[in-house]
Formats: C-alpha cells, sequence, structure tokens
C-alpha cells in the first residue's frame, strides 16, 4: 500500500474514479488522507523502541528531541538488558523524560523508550498495517465529502440542488464511522502492552507515567 494506492481506494468509495469530471484532484485527496492518517496516528501510533542516555544534573534526564513525530511514550526500560525487564516510572515535561524510579541511572547510562510515533503513507509505501488501511480510506472519504458540500452549498449541480446535503450525510456518516473504528481499534491496541508492563499512559489531569 503506497498513497497512490490509498487513492484510488478512497475514490472508488466516492465513486470519483472516472478521469473527466472529477470532483477532487489528486492534491486534495492527499490531504484528506493525509489528515485522516495523523488522526489514526493519534490513536493507534506506529509503535517504536530506541535505546537514549541519561542526563542532565541528577542523571535521571532523558531527552526526547531526536524522536521524529513523537506521539507518546509508553514505557521505559532501566536497567536494560534484565529479564524480566526493569520498567521505571517517569515524567514528561518539555521534550524531555525524567525517570523517577530505582535504582537511578549514572550519567551516560543507556535507557531504552518505547513510544509511539505517526504513521507514514507516501509513495513509497506505509507503515499503516493492513488491518487499519479501510479504516483510512473511510476517514479520508468522509473528509473530502464534507469539505465538498461545504464548497457546493451554493454551486448549481449537475445532480441537483440537494447533492450538498448528500455528501454532507454521507460524509458525516462516514466520519462517525471512522471515529468508532479509532476507538475501537485503539482500546484493543492497549490491551497487550498492558500485559508486559504497567501502562504508562497518565489518567486525565496527570503528567506522570507509571511506566
Amino acid at each position: 500500500m503506497n498513497i497512490a494506492d490509498m487513492r484510488t481506494r478512497v475514490r472508488r468509495d466516492l465513486h470519483d474514479e472516472a478521469a473527466a469530471g472529477r470532483r477532487w484532484t489528486d492534491d486534495e485527496l492527499d490531504r484528506h488522507i493525509s489528515h485522516a492518517v495523523r488522526q489514526l496516528s493519534l490513536s493507534i501510533p506506529r509503535e517504536a523502541a530506541v535505546m537514549l542516555t541519561a542526563g542532565g544534573e541528577s542523571g535521571r534526564e532523558v531527552s526526547l528531541a531526536s524522536l521524529a513525530d513523537l506521539v507518546t511514550v509508553e514505557a521505559v526500560e532501566h536497567p536494560v538488558e534484565l529479564f524480566p525487564p526493569s520498567y521505571q516510572p517517569f515524567s514528561l515535561w518539555a521534550g524531555s523524560l525524567t525517570l523517577l524510579g530505582d535504582p537511578a541511572p549514572s550519567q551516560g547510562d543507556k535507557v531504552r523508550v518505547y513510544y509511539g510515533r505517526l504513521h507514514t503513507l507516501d509513495a513509497a509505501g506505509t507503515s499503516i498495517p493492513a488491518a487499519l488501511e479501510d479504516l483510512v480510506a473511510v476517514g479520508a472519504s468522509g473528509y473530502a465529502a464534507l469539505e465538498w458540500s461545504s464548497c457546493a452549498i451554493n454551486r448549481v449541480n449537475v445532480g441537483g440542488v440537494e447533492v450538498w446535503r448528500q455528501y454532507r450525510t454521507w460524509g458525516q456518516d462516514r466520519l462517525d464511522s471512522f471515529v468508532k473504528g479509532l476507538s475501537a481499534h485503539g482500546s484493543r491496541n492497549r490491551v497487550r502492552p498492558a500485559r508486559l508492563y504497567a501502562p504508562s499512559r497518565p489518567a486525565a489531569g496527570r503528567t506522570q507515567g507509571m511506566g
């Protein structure tokens, strides 16, 4: 799956496959696809892990500046390479992670950070799992339909004056399905890591992780 494949899938959902008289340009659909991919990433981020170095005055601070497209930190392992793994509680602030547990790291100690990052979808391919590709298409087509309906309200349309309303209703239904799908898959996605370690995602109003 790449961006061209996804664009074709979205056009099929929108019944906009004919080359002549298309309602959406490729650039417009790519923008809506990007919007859907970003929303997917915020609910179901791409899983990643990286080894970073502890530092700061206390030795407990870890800079996250090198983590491109960071969405969330799920867990922090220190000391590394133990079995079972040793996960530390942590706090996050201004792009820096602070380890709160014991043993405290020393300057230069390695820390493994498990985190979620934005998904990619471009000409080369995608990081989106195949099971979620249809969900992205649902979201992108919904965004496209709603935008088109807003622009078409005061236009004369071949399909009649109610075409914009039909697109708005259809687009909103698609986005409702998209949001429900994100919620359902996101909830299932959090079950697996919770078996490995106490979830780090803070409750509402809290900033401290329990990695």
